[in-house]
């Protein structure tokens, strides 16, 4: 083949096209013939398309070559494009001409393999047609998380990732040799050093990888996943939840504009996401929440305790949208929570609960502004108050009400794709059990 790769174009802009001859590069994502045709599958980044060599147009040394193609092979291909609606993506190119570029032997991804065969080819595994779809959507989603963020005016900001306190919990945390020195952590959020920034910036926000530690083998959980939080200055509890719902509506907006096609691969009905853009959030306090598992899902739970997730999926399967939990007790949320000002025993966090069973996807809070108060929780929890004075001091000259939350981008990618584990959600899972490849 005569080698000018800037003729090449991807097999979605050669279906645009519709007719005349093509010149396409990808990789064989199916292949079968017989003693005189050789039918490909080719597959790019955008698409697939059927290709056909035949023995009468090529010759028998070419068709030789061509007859001894296996799946994953990459391939350059020039061709005619033509309508062919028994093809598997209503497309053919009759081939003129083809070079084999990489040779593959024996691909050892086929049809039904166990879920743990696939995770741990992983690196090969994301060449299907589903892997493809779900990092597409992936890419869509962060995209939008950055795009919704510089409209409303917040500034991205970076924290460390080597942290020297805790903010969600110290059984969780990924303990660093930090050149000998022990207490350092992997960030489990960039919370308590994203609110000294505020003061500066007002308006900020993060997509970053936070670490947990949790001895969970849940379809639901990662040890190391990608968190999408922000922090703002001047905010009431009503704004962090607004600001919440605004994201989930852009985020699932941009997918269903963009990403239909990968939708469909995935199986994914869109018309389950349509109710999240279109209609309001219900929104109601934890003694609400309770009230309404009794009574409709015939779930007691004892007010003070957390809900857990067989709680939260009851919960979310009465509504076609995410739903806001709002006022959990003191006793169950973290240190940073402002005290609701209408009830001791309650705070002003907020957990944004996906529809479908897939779990909360945002966690937030307006935060604790009094001084003594945190210093309390944090004596009760029995951490060191003097690790934490870099933090206090945010409260000693010129504190303002304020608050923000954090997105577990990987849950919301697993909801949008309707995917059973969120593993899937990410290129290369890591788990309490996996952390290869």
């Amino acid at each position: 083949m005569e080698e000018k790769d800037s003729k090449f174009i991807s097999i979605k802009d050669a279906m645009k096209l519709g007719q005349g001859i093509v010149s396409i590069r990808g990789w064989v994502h199916r292949e079968r013939g017989s003693k005189k045709l050789k039918f490909i599958v080719l597959r790019d980044s955008t698409d697939i398309i059927q290709c056909v060599i035949e023995l009468e147009k090529l010759g028998e040394e070419k068709f030789e070559i061509a007859t001894k193609l296996q799946v994953e092979a990459s391939l350059k291909i020039v061709g005619e494009i033509k309508k062919d609606e028994r093809a598997p993506t209503g497309f053919e190119i009759s081939v003129s001409d083809f070079e084999v570029v990489g040779e593959s032997d024996t691909f050892p991804i086929t049809k039904d393999q166990s879920p743990e065969f696939l995770a741990d080819k992983r690196h090969l595994w994301l060449r299907s047609r589903k892997m493809i779809s779900i990092m597409k959507i992936r890419s869509t989603v962060f995209g939008a998380i950055d795009e919704y963020f510089k409209g409303e005016g917040f500034y991205e900001y970076h924290s460390p990732i080597f942290q020297a306190v805790q903010c969600e919990g110290g059984s969780s945390l990924f303990d660093v040799d930090y050149f000998g020195k022990k207490g350092v952590f992997l960030a489990q959020t960039w919370q308590l050093y994203a609110e000294p920034a505020i003061f500066a910036l007002e308006k900020i926000y993060t997509i970053a990888p936070s670490f947990r530690a949790e001895k969970s083998k849940t379809s639901r959980h990662l040890t190391e996943y990608w968190h999408a939080e922000m922090e703002v200055a001047w905010a009431t509890f009503k704004d962090i939840q607004d600001y919440g719902e605004a994201l989930i509506k852009f985020v699932v907006k941009k997918v269903l504009d963009e990403r239909l096609e990968e939708l469909k691969i995935l199986e994914r009905d869109p018309e389950k996401l349509r109710p999240t853009v279109e209609k309001p959030f219900p929104r109601m306090t934890y003694d609400e929440a309770l009230v309404i598992l009794k009574d409709k899902c015939d779930m007691a739970v004892e007010w003070g305790k957390d809900l857990r997730t067989i709680e939260e999926d009851k919960l979310s399967k009465l509504y076609d949208t995410p739903i806001l939990v709002t006022h959990y007790p003191k006793i169950v949320k973290a240190f940073y929570m402002k005290q609701s000002p209408e009830r001791e025993d309650v705070v002003h966090g907020v957990d944004f609960i996906a529809p479908e069973g897939y779990g909360e996807i945002i966690g937030g809070s307006e935060r604790e502004s009094d001084l003594g108060e945190i210093k309390r929780k944090l004596e009760e929890e029995g951490e060191d108050v003097s690790q934490y004075d870099f933090y206090l001091d945010t409260r000693k000259y010129g504190s303002v009400p304020h608050g923000g939350f954090g997105f577990g981008v990987e849950r919301v990618i697993s909801w949008i794709c309707g995917l059973d584990t969120i593993k899937d959600a990410i290129p290369f899972p890591r788990t309490m059990l996996r952390w290869t490849p």
